[in-house]
């Protein structure tokens, strides 16, 4: 197979992974080349996501840096094994790497926590509320790409629809129920919709009022997307310029707490649901 120049989000964490595994054993790239019986720049190709390693040669490196965390290193033998293509690679090269690798993260999720301050989730927009979101971007889209984007969404939103979806659990801030995209009766189909989505049994919807005051990352959207252990969680922040993902032990421990926060503040998901429906019923 031949390498790959434009590797993505999930394949840059795998080689990150095992550049922090064979530094923390103190490991130079030139003896892990020797004891993998690679050259020094397929080393370099595999920390940074371009090729893939093989099970067996991950596996060896693990046991040569003393990585005695079998569920970790059985979690990364996984990432590597090549998986086929995923539905969004038939996007790739028509909308940006980041929006793919978002849809890819979502679909090996074992959970995934949300916090939305301005905007419902992604997965639970309804058509319209998420064309009046890509008609309001600048410099403005073209109308095929809008085409796209509502098509991709879509598809998004079938990781939940599957016989053992990941567990979800979402916290959106009053601020976005009581946002108008489109006018009131496009609105009012969205608040439905999230009410509907709501009393899915792998879904957790949490609403915080104004009434709850502050909170840590008011205004910042978060996804958190928990791996099979705990080292291969991600967080994704929107930025001006496109998604960011984070998976620095520090930074994964700031987005938990901020979760964690919100969580504590929020309504119960039967008040939640209440909150919606009485909201839908004003406009």
């Amino acid at each position: 197979m031949p390498p790959r120049t434009t590797p993505t989000e999930r394949q840059k964490r795998l080689g990150s992974e095992l550049r922090r595994m064979r530094t923390a054993a103190g490991m130079t790239a030139d003896q892990a080349a020797g004891l993998l019986g690679l050259d020094r720049a397929k080393i370099s190709n595999i920390e940074t996501g371009i090729r893939t390693i093989s099970p067996e040669r991950l596996r060896t490196l693990a046991c040569n840096c003393a990585c005695s965390d079998e569920a970790y290193v059985e979690a990364l033998v996984s990432m590597a094994r090549p998986n086929g293509r995923g539905w969004w690679e038939r996007y790739r090269g028509s909308l940006s790497p980041g929006l793919l690798d978002i849809a890819e993260l979502e679909s090996y999720a074992v959970r995934m926590r949300t916090a939305h301050t301005a905007h419902i989730p992604g997965l639970f927009q309804t058509s319209d509320h998420a064309l009046e979101l890509f008609r309001a971007v600048l410099p403005p889209l073209p109308e095929h790409e809008i085409a796209l984007r509502l098509a991709f969404r879509a598809e998004r939103q079938h990781v939940l629809a599957g016989e053992n979806p990941p567990e979800y659990v979402g916290i959106v801030h009053e601020a976005a129920l009581r946002m108008q995209f489109g006018g009131p009766k496009v609105a009012r189909a969205q608040l439905d919709h999230l009410f509907t989505v709501s009393e899915h049994p792998a879904v957790r919807l949490l609403v915080i009022p104004f009434v709850a005051g502050t909170f840590p990352g008011a205004g910042q959207t978060v996804n958190y997307l928990e791996g099979p252990v705990p080292q291969l969680d991600t967080a994704q922040v929107d930025r001006a310029h496109g998604p960011e993902f984070l998976g620095g032990e520090a930074q994964l421990a700031k987005y938990r707490a901020h979760l964690d926060w919100m969580e504590r503040i929020a309504l119960s998901p039967e008040a939640s649901r209440d909150f919606i429906r009485d909201i839908a019923s004003s406009l």
